[in-house]
């Protein structure tokens, strides 16, 4: 069965919802370039996904999905919508605002593109609940899946890499071109890892400038990082089925 949609419900319906649950599930990700084999709405589609199927197991409502994330250096490729994460830590907190008005009181935002997205997403969620009085959790696939991703033999974490790309292999089929995907391991780098499972560094992170997004062009053919050539619907059909456990298991933790 899909999830529950809010848009897809009249306003008594919600009214009717309210009465008996006040938890909400806030899908977002990005338009972005995804390579030349995947969807610029990969990491949109990757909360939805998530989304869907930890309501269709609880029934927990889902706000409409929010499209668009801070890629600014994934202006390289066109397609690519950035928003600025000023406008996007104002854009969050008045969804929040909006519904808790209403009464919903825990929201789990579901941030489909990665650590990009967190620094502005934790900012808008503290503002939340100590002006809202409300409790926001963030639930990021990157750490969520930190349990299976070395036990699917996964690599480190890119950027279009064989972790998001299963997992659209297996959710969206039709929309991954897979036969135009070209692997590319850049040199290992001494400091600053974006992989959560790496032991070493992983924090300070600041978004790539657009120079080093056409370095990165110039030497892989394409715009991606990783090995998207080793992808499976089957390993994407368990990365996910881990991910919607967690999920649920956030969402049990915030019931009642």
């Amino acid at each position: 069965m899909p999830g529950s949609w809010l848009y897809e419900m009249s306003w008594s319906e919600v009214e009717e919802y309210l009465k008996r649950d006040d938890r909400i599930i806030l899908p977002i990700g990005s338009t972005e370039q995804h390579g030349k084999f995947a969807p610029l709405g990969t990491d949109t589609l990757a909360a939805i996904a998530l989304a869907e199927d930890a309501s269709a197991q609880t029934g927990v409502l889902i706000a409409p999905p929010l499209w668009f994330g801070w890629s600014p250096h994934h202006l390289v490729r066109p397609g690519t919508i950035t928003i600025r994460a000023e406008v996007l830590i104002e854009v969050l907190y008045d969804i929040i605002r909006s519904l808790a008005k209403h009464g919903f009181k825990k929201f789990v935002v579901i941030n489909g593109h990665r650590i990009v997205n967190i620094s502005w997403m934790q900012i808008a969620a503290e503002r939340a609940q100590r002006e809202l009085k409300v409790k926001v959790v963030i639930f990021d696939p990157a750490y969520m899946s930190k349990g299976i991703c070395d036990k699917l033999g996964f690599g480190p974490v890119g950027h279009a890499e064989e972790i998001e790309i299963s997992h659209m292999v297996y959710k969206y089929p039709n929309l991954v071109k897979l036969e135009k995907a070209r692997d590319y391991a850049p040199e290992e780098k001494s400091l600053y890892h974006v992989d959560p499972r790496d032991p070493r560094d992983t924090l300070c992170y600041v978004p790539s400038t657009e120079d080093d997004m056409k370095a990165l062009i110039e030497a892989s053919g394409d715009s991606i990082t990783g090995r998207p050539t080793l992808s499976s619907a089957e390993k994407g059909k368990k990365y996910h089925e881990h991910l919607v456990s967690r999920l649920i298991e956030v969402l049990e933790m915030l019931k009642g």
